[in-house]
């Protein structure tokens, strides 16, 4: 890892927290200079350059191994510029897809959930991105749609492999899966690569489902712990209701992670798992803690003890914040968005100067 990040630039109140969060990694406040490389990746610019800018992007973070985005909208005709999530996730060869719903301190979870559920997900492939078409006369009954998905053999390896890596670091027992009984031929591979996994981590603990039953289980879980494995469709459908779970959606960052041949990350594109939230835009009301944590996540991944010791001091600075009841409107709160990271900063700023008193 080096010490540039990628900064790709959104849309809407996606770019609005984008710079919020970069606020709380300047150098005056967690003691670690960090080079920034900045990517226009508005709707705007993505038409003007017919996505150029989003190949360079990606082609930036995969040298550079780290990447910062913002939320950016995706167009709903067909023949625009589209999304480019699918494309910055190729072009870093990701696999994985981390989100974890965590409780956050002071805010009372959905159903009694109180101990993390992380989604593991993979990061392309089966529903995204799959060629569609239809048959038939338009708008009669007998027009067909089809579409053709696809999962490969090394990305369900890597996701099960990471899944079970990441319940041994966490605690916490690999739990779900796919439909497999339906699917035996395209969900049933996940579920081979699953059990072998299984196999390879004897103690990690291993409570397959399918993924309807892990839905349903999920709202009587108790509180051990979860780590679920799942498609690239399930996973962007499950990881959504699990943050929600834990009070907001954007209570949590998502990292988007490559790994390499032995296992280990080796590229990471952090972001907030939410859209531009277009109402929001220009109101100071929105929650940046998701970009805020998306942050910390990415400092995490750094060679550097800085760079640790900045991303453990934003984890807690964000979490203590909200559990003292500075909290934007989602929380139940009535901070904006500026107090809430100004907030944050001025702890992370007396944590490390605490830490660094007594190391």
């Amino acid at each position: 890892m080096t010490r540039t990040i990628v900064i790709l630039e959104g849309d809407q109140t996606g770019q609005e927290l984008l710079d919020e969060a970069l606020r709380v990694i300047q150098p005056h406040v967690i003691r670690f200079d960090l080079d920034f490389l900045h990517f226009d990746l508005s709707l705007e610019n993505r038409r003007k350059t017919n996505n150029e800018v989003v190949y360079e992007a990606g082609r930036a973070i995969r040298k550079h191994r780290l990447g910062l985005k913002a939320a950016t909208v995706t167009p709903e005709a067909t023949g625009d510029v589209g999304s480019p999530n699918a494309i910055l996730r190729e072009a870093i060869d990701a696999e994985v897809i981390l989100r974890t719903g965590r409780r956050i301190p002071g805010v009372r979870p959905i159903g009694g959930v109180y101990s993390p559920i992380s989604v593991v997900r993979m990061a392309r492939d089966d529903a995204y991105g799959a060629k569609e078409w239809r048959e038939g006369e338009a708008g009669a009954l007998e027009e067909m749609a089809y579409r053709t998905e696809k999962v490969s053999r090394r990305v369900c390896r890597a996701v099960a492999d990471y899944a079970f890596l990441h319940a041994r670091n966490s605690g916490g027992k690999v739990f779900g899966g796919s439909k497999y009984t339906v699917s035996p031929v395209y969900e049933g591979m996940f579920k081979e690569e699953m059990d072998a996994s299984a196999q390879r981590h004897p103690d990690v603990r291993y409570e397959p489902q399918l993924i309807d039953a892990t839905f349903a289980l999920l709202l009587a879980t108790t509180g051990e712990p979860l780590v679920i494995p799942s498609l690239n469709r399930d996973g962007d459908l499950l990881s959504d209701m699990v943050l929600q779970m834990f009070g907001s959606i954007a209570g949590s960052e998502s990292m988007v992670i490559s790994v390499d041949e032995e296992g280990e990350v080796d590229c990471v594109m952090a972001e907030a798992p939410h859209g531009t939230a277009p109402a929001l835009e220009g109101h100071n009301v929105a929650n940046p803690m998701a970009m805020i944590l998306a942050t910390a996540g990415l400092l995490g991944h750094m060679k550097e003890s800085e760079a640790k010791r900045a991303s453990r001091a934003i984890y807690e600075a964000t979490l203590e914040a909200v559990y003292d009841g500075v909290r934007t409107s989602d929380l139940g709160g009535s901070a904006h968005t500026d107090e809430f990271t100004n907030e944050v900063i001025r702890r992370v700023m007396s944590k490390i100067e605490v830490w660094s008193a007594l190391a």
